[in-house]
């Protein structure tokens, strides 16, 4: 676990690409992919699950929602010193407190049977007071600026960047040499017909989609649904599915007569022959892929140098 993240990468036994680097636009969809991923855990193993770092106003919620719908043995909650906007996650506080999609046990109503009474206090037959329990590991720091996320979030984008250029850098010959840029590996080529699209994060025109596609970085996913298609393509999807991810490509090219994708991945064959569908969410390629390719004259392709503020 230590260490940042691009620096040991490894294929996930189950993935779902979302698409987006915060879930804030599409809480619902976000809660069926924990529900998608978790149902396939076995367990036989201890499971660790690493929440998000949104805990503030639905955030929070949400995260009541994960932790109802999850139901873990232990939480670990790493407070921050001086900080005092969220509560602590103990099991009363999930049974009784609604989240963004769920409801809160209400309290139940006792009666007062007498003062002095070894039972002063009795709740009415059949109310339910029993809670999914956890045990709650409280970290509290007293340091100042223990937990401040002020230079985190400049940090992140970085961070997301190294972890892209890890995972292209199996595209790589494993021999020590000179990295070869994008435009000198080949490519996959990939009929129209042969996979659905679907862009996540918006609506795009379908007279459109082409131009969104077009050197972007795609889930190569599995759908059940076998794809078909009398025309050449391409095939559109209506709405995102909840579906395996089987790694990740960039679309190269779009050769639009020959009606092919050409698409740069490390993603063996034997997987590739189970992909017939590509989401292209809100994740953009490194800069530095683009702009610091070798041996270009002249423009670089796709880097915009010369642009009409008045379009």
């Amino acid at each position: 676990l230590p260490g940042p993240p691009f620096t040991h990468q490894q294929m996930p036994s189950k993935m779902v690409y979302y698409g987006q680097t915060s879930c804030e636009q599409d809480t619902e969809r976000y809660l069926d992919v924990v529900k998608y991923v978790f149902s396939y855990y076995k367990k036989e193993v201890p499971l660790i699950i690493n929440t998000m770092g949104w805990v503030k106003g639905e955030g929070l919620l949400l995260l009541i929602d994960i932790i109802r719908l999850l139901s873990p043995s232990h939480i670990v909650q790493m407070d921050m010193c001086d900080w005092k906007v969220m509560p602590p996650l103990t099991s009363e506080h999930i049974h009784f407190s609604a989240g963004l999609h769920t409801k809160g046990k209400q309290q139940p109503k006792c009666k007062q049977l007498g003062v002095g009474s070894m039972e002063s206090w009795k709740c009415p037959e059949g109310e339910d007071v029993s809670a999914p329990q956890h045990k709650l590991l409280y970290v509290h720091p007293e340091f100042p600026r223990a937990g401040v996320a002020g230079e985190v979030r400049v940090h992140s984008s970085i961070l997301r960047d190294m972890s892209i250029l890890g995972y292209l850098g199996h595209l790589q010959s494993p021999d020590i040499g000179a990295v070869l840029p994008l435009h000198s590996l080949v490519p996959y080529q990939v009929p129209f017909n042969a996979v659905a699209l679907r862009v996540i994060h918006t609506d795009v025109a379908p007279s459109n989609i082409m131009y969104a596609v077009n050197a972007s970085w795609v889930g190569l996913c599995c759908i059940p649904e076998e794809v078909r298609c009398q025309s050449e393509g391409p095939v559109l999807l209506t709405q995102t599915p909840i579906c395996d991810c089987l790694g990740f490509g960039i679309v190269r090219g779009v050769d639009m007569e020959k009606k092919l994708y050409h698409i740069l991945t490390p993603v063996p064959p034997a997987n590739l022959r189970l992909v017939n569908c590509l989401l292209l969410g809100n994740i953009a390629i490194p800069n530095c892929v683009l702009v610091g390719q070798q041996g270009i004259e002249g423009e670089i392709p796709y880097v915009t140098s010369d642009y009409n503020y008045s379009i």
